[in-house]
């Protein structure tokens, strides 16, 4: 019994570190969807599918689900209690199940994907001069990425007779003949790109720690059942 109990308690402690990284984790992508959505809230108008936008909401989905399951993690370690440290098993794993279809998704439909968010965005900008939070979103990333349209500045040819809306152009002129010769979605998806790798690095040392939080959990559970049964 003795010996049982130490392997307990060191899986427990063991645990409870693990959930508190993994928790400290999700408050990290918590932390940076927060950024991301503060620093593109100027472009909040535009439809979720704009890449940076999609990708600040994704980041506060998985940072608050993260947050939540390290934190019944740690509190099923240190109640051992195996209906909390099941529970955690299995929202953890269908959280890396979820993860890792979501990976596979976007990596097997990303032109389709990229395709559907195209034509969200070119039928936006349909109420381009009628919604005026539109308007100012639209402007803002124009001027900040310097570009013009979705995939090309002809794309508002047909939005606005023929003619350009003046955030196309550098000078900024009452109207625009010959604006930016690069798209927005294109260079709004490269600047996310350019950024995002520490937070994929970040988002593969979460896995590892997800991994090891599901064995720790497993062993907790069978150890507690053994002690248990032991008892009994």
């Amino acid at each position: 019994m003795s010996v049982s109990r130490k392997c307990l308690c060191c899986v427990k402690y063991l645990m409870f570190v693990f959930n508190l990284i993994f928790w400290l984790g999700g408050c990290g992508l918590f932390g940076v969807g927060v950024w991301l959505s503060f620093t593109q809230a100027e472009f909040s108008s535009l439809p979720l599918s704009f890449p940076s936008l999609s990708a600040a909401n994704l980041l506060l989905v998985a940072g608050s689900v993260t947050m939540v399951t390290g934190f019944l993690g740690c509190l099923g370690a240190l109640k051992e209690q195996r209906c909390l440290l099941m529970t955690f098993f299995v929202i953890l794993l269908l959280l890396v199940l979820t993860e890792v279809t979501l990976v596979l998704v976007i990596h097997i439909f990303h032109n389709k994907l990229d395709s559907k968010a195209q034509g969200e965005l070119k039928e936006g900008m349909k109420s381009y001069t009628s919604d005026e939070g539109l308007k100012k979103s639209w402007d803002n990333v124009q001027k900040m990425f310097k570009c013009c349209g979705v995939t090309e500045k002809t794309d508002w040819y047909g939005v606005l007779n023929n003619t350009l809306p003046s955030s196309c152009c550098s000078v900024g002129a009452h109207q625009c003949v010959d604006g930016w010769s690069e798209a927005c979605y294109q260079k709004a998806r490269k600047w996310l790109l350019d950024n995002i790798p520490s937070v994929l690095v970040f988002g593969v040392c979460i896995g590892i720690v997800q991994i090891l939080a599901l064995v720790f959990s497993l062993l907790m559970y069978c150890q507690i059942l053994r002690a248990e049964k032991y008892l009994d």
